[in-house]
């Protein structure tokens, strides 16, 4: 085999729905204003019964059954996600579990808004070393778990939910190679930190950061896939505000994308966003089998990674 390719996505989402009405009962906002500085309507919360590895596992459960696949198929579990509460068992554990996987390689990966990227790279280089057959590639986060509520800067950008994709062998390569890296000295922009943990960002800062340093970034993973922007058929940018979105998916030049605006619906998600407007995309038909999507994850610690995919 020559390459992996992506068999197939799945997308959970807890079902309370918040709306901005909602939360300018909570705090000191509206409608109008949320939106426009943000660009959200609505996001989904999570219950204290409902952990990540429930969301987790909730997705992989789809992205298995569209797969046409068993949880004895896989044999390496990566879960995206900063909103773990607990050290240990790690949450692919957990989800290995839920679901019956029979003694999977099971790992957390912590890169917050750019997880499933990083996680996706990470099936990629293993199953093509051989190390893997079948990976389940989960992003999946609590946001509403680690937001102050009394925060009308941040609790109005987040909500929970969950992404999945199989990733397996292929004899055309379906997954572009990656394009990574971070700025840690800048780290202190996007944290969670504290006890209990606590979301906060220097929203300028990552504003700035993401519409005037990551284009030329998103486009060289482009060039890395042998594609151009203007190839592409979708772009799927970590779901962090609309108004990231929209100037960074222009700047890139993807003129002949469907750009995903699942921000709107469900906030920020962080490692959960990608997977969870790429299967939206897929569920819908705005993409089609085999189409090029850009996937590019940004965020926490200011790291990025993104690359180019065939559709499932």
């Amino acid at each position: 085999m020559n390459g992996t390719r992506i068999a197939a996505v799945g997308h959970y989402q807890p079902a309370k729905v918040l709306t901005n009405e909602d939360l300018a009962g909570m705090v000191d906002t509206s409608h109008e204003w949320i939106t426009s500085r943000v660009g959200i309507k609505t996001r989904h919360i999570a219950g204290p019964d409902e952990p990540v590895d429930e969301l987790a596992a909730h997705a992989a459960a789809k992205a298995l059954a569209a797969a046409g696949l068993t949880p004895g198929d896989i044999d390496l579990v990566l879960v995206a996600t900063s909103t773990a509460i607990d050290r240990s068992p790690n949450m692919a554990a957990r989800v290995a579990a839920r679901l019956g996987i029979p003694s999977p390689a099971a790992m957390d990966i912590n890169v917050v808004c750019a997880g499933f990227t990083h996680a996706l790279a990470t099936a990629d280089h293993t199953v093509r070393a051989g190390a893997a057959t079948r990976a389940l590639v989960i992003g999946a986060d609590k946001m509403s778990e680690v937001t102050d509520w009394t925060d009308r800067t941040t609790c109005v950008l987040v909500g929970d939910g969950a992404g999945a994709a199989v990733v397996e062998a292929s004899d055309e390569p379906g997954i572009g190679p990656v394009l990574w890296g971070s700025v840690p000295e800048m780290g202190h922009a996007v944290r969670i930190e504290g006890t209990p943990p606590r979301f906060a960002q220097e929203g300028q800062s990552v504003y700035r950061w993401a519409t005037t340093q990551l284009p030329p970034i998103a486009r060289k993973a482009c060039e890395k896939a042998g594609l151009t922007p203007a190839d592409l058929a979708g772009v799927v940018l970590h779901q962090a505000n609309l108004r990231i979105i929209e100037p960074l998916a222009e700047k890139i030049g993807a003129v002949n994308a469907v750009v995903a605006r699942d921000v709107v619906q469900s906030g920020n998600t962080s490692a959960a966003s990608i997977p969870l407007a790429f299967s939206k995309l897929v569920e819908q038909g705005a993409v089609r089998t085999g189409d090029p999507v850009l996937l590019f994850g940004f965020g926490g610690n200011l790291s990025y990674a993104g690359q180019v995919v065939r559709c499932p």
